[in-house]
């Protein structure tokens, strides 16, 4: 799933989407990790012969003798024992091949090979049908062939939306498209959003949509709306607490405070619930404290509650790399609301638990008699 980086950037945090695999992991490929599971101490080996061969193959520079110790693997994979084993070598012995080719600079027929593995394995493997398209589609657009690479693409995002591969997939259709035809781009995911909306891929595109709309369409209204979706229709989303940020940011962009103010107390809420349930903090907890105070200060001309906000970072999270910033908006708070004494004291408190801050010496002037 994608998230934000704390400046509103995008990052792959698990997988922005999600975070794509390495084409070469030796012997233990992701797939044989995921399939493999606990094995007792006498179990068979994990692997084929003839994938250790078509490896060792490979790394000689032997492309047709690698080829052929895979090729000879898939004819074998399928006998293994248990079924899982067996659905691991077969994966790895499919885009192996194609991988071998990959290196080795045939590119056409590395995409070839990658785009006959969804028909190989059926329907009994979607996450290796899912990879192998997606592998040919990120080929075909570093070969100028954006056609071709956007409908493998997109058959990844359609045909497989609940494997990580599919966010990958989603993740270079959005940087490509929004570079061709953000409106174009945006419209498709509009349309694909119907069919996969029970999907794990959903959020996903709530959120790239969000972001188009934001940044190339310039259109806040419809960033906002779909970043105000995302907690609602995606609760469990890893993506939920950044989206309320990012509404809460674009409702002060918009000239809506009191929007702003509702959705940070609503990502603020998220930390009862954390402390209940025994669970994360989200990343955003902090700023919004921060924010929240300047908002109410600022936009919404509330001094008690800014500078109850204030106070309430550094208490709730005392660790945090903005308490310095809170103390010290504290004490600007409090002098604008007439309490001076109050200002003093928030400035001595920063000036003996954040010396090398750079707000002491502010903080010390709004003090100033």
């Amino acid at each position: 799933m994608i998230e934000a980086d704390r400046d509103g950037s995008q990052l792959a945090r698990e997988v922005e989407i999600r975070p794509y695999w390495p084409f070469r992991i030796r012997l233990l490929t992701v797939i044989q990790l995921s399939l493999l599971g606990p094995s007792p101490s006498c179990s068979a080996p994990a692997t084929l012969g003839e994938l250790q061969v078509a490896e060792a193959r490979a790394d000689a520079g032997d492309v047709d003798g690698a080829v052929a110790a895979y090729r000879a693997a898939q004819q074998k994979c399928g006998g293994l024992r248990p079924a899982r084993r067996a659905k691991a070598a077969c994966a790895e012995a499919l885009l192996g091949e194609g991988e071998t080719y990959e290196h080795a600079g045939r590119v056409q027929v590395a995409i070839e090979t990658y785009l006959k593995v969804p028909a190989k394995v059926g329907g009994d493997d979607p996450q290796t049908a899912a990879i192998a398209t997606y592998r040919a589609g990120e080929l075909l657009l570093k070969a100028g062939k954006v056609t071709e690479a956007w409908t493998q693409l997109w058959r990844v995002v359609t045909d497989w939306p609940d494997e990580p591969t599919a966010g990958d997939a989603l993740r270079e259709l959005l940087a490509d498209g929004r570079k061709r035809d953000a409106r174009a781009m945006a419209d498709q995911m509009v349309k694909v959003l119907t069919a996969v909306a029970e999907t794990q891929l959903a959020d996903n595109l709530v959120w790239s949509l969000a972001d188009l709309s934001e940044h190339e369409l310039a259109n806040v209204a419809a960033a906002r709306a779909y970043y105000d979706r995302i907690p609602v229709d995606f609760p469990n989303s890893g993506l939920r607490d950044d989206a309320r940020w990012h509404a809460a940011r674009l409702s002060r962009e918009l000239g809506d405070p009191q929007g702003a103010a509702t959705r940070l107390k609503a990502l603020l809420a998220t930390r009862e619930v954390a402390i209940g349930a025994g669970s994360y903090f989200s990343i955003w907890l902090d700023d919004a404290q921060l924010e929240l105070g300047k908002v109410l200060r600022d936009d919404l001309h509330d001094l008690a509650g800014a500078a109850a906000a204030f106070r309430k970072l550094p208490k709730d999270y005392p660790a945090s790399i903005l308490k310095d910033d809170a103390l010290y908006e504290l004490a600007v708070t409090l002098e604008k609301a007439g309490d001076h004494a109050g200002a003093c004291a928030a400035s001595a408190r920063l000036a003996k638990e954040q010396a090398d801050s750079k707000y002491v010496a502010r903080a010390k002037e709004v003090c100033a008699p």
